[in-house]
């Protein structure tokens, strides 16, 4: 499907890939993994073709469609159903060519051509996809402009999903989804029918999703075949045998100099002193795989713990709208030693309650009550966009330590992993994950006593997220975190509250029970039966069933007797358009009646299959 061969490319003259190779099979789902700043954006560029190499290649399969969510995200008055749908540019221009379409084998080329791609489910199959990535049916209606720009996100990438082209490159995909978004994507592109190539640091979606990891470093490409455990267990193996190899090198290379420096000067060892030389000059280093060290990230202690607890929330409601709560009677604490992992689908209140414990929510009812000397590091997405893009991360800290010495300044700053390299470029220029290093670097500036991160982990790399756990876990306050990230869930919280209906409860389970309980809500597509019914609601459900089998059988025959009636026009159609001489003397009329042929047809094909699904609900509530 993709085949990258001995790609070169630079940037400022620095080499950001050397004679780099990688194919990717057709069906496959390979994940990109790599440092940040390796270049897996770039290269998705490269793929793109909005970059050019400097040397090599980077083919696609001739004819294949190439397919990525671009950053600008549809934002007009079309309905998110609209836009996913027109996602699909064949379908869209058949439809918009059927309406003006004269020919009637063209005609009849494009309605054969409809019910190849499935046209005629188009939207129940770009509902189910969005209904996945979470937008209710109600929500499906609604113009692109009345979301935010994360939730903008997703039906970016649901168009995406829709169209399905052959080779479908996806740059993060899980950073604008929760949890239960998160587990129907993997479900998703398990099956998904084409090839798919995807940036991602989030370890449990590369497990569940992937074929292949290919594994950026040094300018290379590296294959390996399996999931993300399997890439790092093959990894170590390496690095465990290129060390070994490299060990007993350096053993040789130190026989061979002895050797040599012994017997030189003896005219009886001359001969094989000089081949011993030869030998240590035609000796390679061996490439070595070895893992760089990861900047730091060091998450300062409060030097005093506060009495507990230090934020507490009485009866609270919250909301933006007078009358309109999106949380509820809020009783609930946070002690000076707490991990509060919180989960719960977008759109229930996350951020609205992290809003809140910060203050920069004023409760609708209620009282939140915080401890007089409570300092607040507060990580989000918005923070990172709120910093100044002209200010280096040396002038963030300069503001923040005016009478500090330079020295003291930049020892700040390395703390985090901003040396020398980057401490001076400004803020626009930092990648994801150093704005997002610069961001807890000011958030714990004075040691705060609660941590509050809004998914800390979008734009850092594995082994950033890996010294982002070991900051929190050293890290002696209370914290607070809203992420799709099991792995920082599970390495750093003790509790869990999931956030739904409203209201905010703890959740005895662990994480694993909670993603099961995901993916049996996307098998059971939202049915749901009452744990305790009584006889009474029994009898009435029987009733309701008997009801219900009267009109479906009605609507069946009403369906049956329709099919019929279009099938006695389309006969009355192909009559007429066997009169002879029709094509050339009357090139219009038969144009016409070809035109009204094809939409009968159409018709027909889709009241076939809502005959099916009567036919299916009304042998169900039959058997029922």
């Amino acid at each position: 499907m993709l085949h990258i061969n001995d790609l070169t490319f630079r940037i400022e003259g620095r080499p950001l890939f050397e004679q780099a190779t990688l194919a990717v099979l057709k069906g496959s789902k390979v994940g990109l993994v790599g440092r940040n700043g390796t270049g897996k954006s770039t290269l998705f560029n490269l793929i793109k073709g909005t970059l050019s190499p400097d040397d090599g290649s980077v083919n696609l399969r001739k004819g294949a469609r190439l397919g990525a969510v671009d950053q600008e995200v549809p934002s007009g008055p079309e309905s998110l159903m609209e836009t996913v749908i027109s996602a699909n540019k064949e379908l869209t221009a058949l439809l918009a060519e059927a309406e003006t379409a004269t020919d009637p084998n063209r005609i009849a080329e494009i309605h054969v051509r409809l019910g190849d791609i499935d046209a005629y489910t188009a939207e129940a199959r770009a509902g189910t996809i969005l209904s996945g990535l979470g937008f209710t049916p109600e929500d499906q209606q609604k113009p692109c402009s009345e979301f935010s720009g994360g939730w903008r996100m997703r039906v970016a990438l649901a168009a995406m999903l829709f169209a399905e082209p052959d080779l479908l490159l996806l740059d993060e995909p899980t950073n604008y989804l929760d949890v239960e978004g998160a587990v129907w994507l993997e479900a998703h592109i398990k099956v998904y029918p084409g090839t798919a190539f995807i940036i991602s640091h989030d370890r449990d979606f590369l497990n569940a999703a992937v074929t292949h990891i290919a594994h950026l470093r040094q300018g290379k490409l590296f294959s390996y075949t399996g999931d993300y455990d399997n890439f790092e267990r093959q990894l170590r193996e390496q690095q465990r045998l290129s060390m070994s190899m490299r060990d007993k090198q350096e053993a040789e290379r130190r026989h061979l100099e002895s050797f040599v420096n012994r017997f030189k000067a003896k005219a009886s060892k001359a001969k094989q002193a000089q081949s011993r030389v030869k030998r240590l000059e035609k000796m390679k280093p061996v490439a070595t795989i070895i893992n760089d060290p990861i900047p730091p990230i060091d998450l300062p202690s409060p030097e005093k713990a506060l009495s507990p607890p230090i934020v507490r929330f009485d009866q609270v409601s919250l909301g933006y709208i007078d009358g309109e709560s999106v949380l509820r009677n809020l009783d609930l604490r946070i002690d000076t030693d707490d991990r509060i992992g919180i989960l719960g689908r977008n759109g229930e209140g996350k951020s609205t309650f992290a809003k809140a414990v910060m203050g920069e929510l004023i409760p609708q009812s209620g009282h939140v009550r915080r401890h007089k000397k409570l300092r607040i590091g507060y990580f989000a997405q918005h923070e990172i966009d709120a910093l100044n893009l002209n200010h280096s991360p040396y002038d963030h800290v300069r503001e923040l330590m005016p009478d500090a010495t330079e020295a003291q300044r930049r020892a700040r700053l390395a703390r985090f992993g901003l040396g020398i390299k980057n401490a001076e470029t400004p803020a626009r220029d930092l990648s994801g994950g150093e704005k997002a290093r610069l961001l807890f670097s000011l958030i714990s500036f004075d040691a705060p006593h609660l941590l509050v991160l809004d998914e800390p982990t979008n734009h850092l790399d594995m082994d950033s997220r890996a010294e982002l756990i070991k900051a929190l876990n050293d890290y002696e306050g209370a914290v607070l975190i809203i992420s799709h990230d099991r792995n920082i869930l599970e390495s750093v919280v003790d509790s869990l509250w999931v956030v739904e209906h409203g209201g905010i409860a703890g959740y005895d389970g662990t994480l694993i029970d909670y993603r099961k309980q995901q993916l049996e809500n996307l098998k059971t597509a939202g049915k749901k039966k009452s744990d305790k019914t009584s006889k009474a609601d029994i009898r009435r459900a029987a009733a309701q069933a008997r009801e219900a089998i009267a009109p479906l059988k009605k609507k069946v025959r009403q369906i049956e007797q329709r099919i019929e009636q279009l099938k006695d026009r389309v006969a009355k159609f192909d009559r007429e358009l066997e009169v002879p001489n029709l094509f050339t003397e009357a090139p219009e009329k038969a144009a016409q009646i070809g035109k009204k042929r094809g939409k009968t047809l159409a018709e027909i094909e889709k009241l076939e299959e809502n005959w099916l699904e009567a036919s299916d609900a009304y042998e169900s509530a039959k058997a029922g």
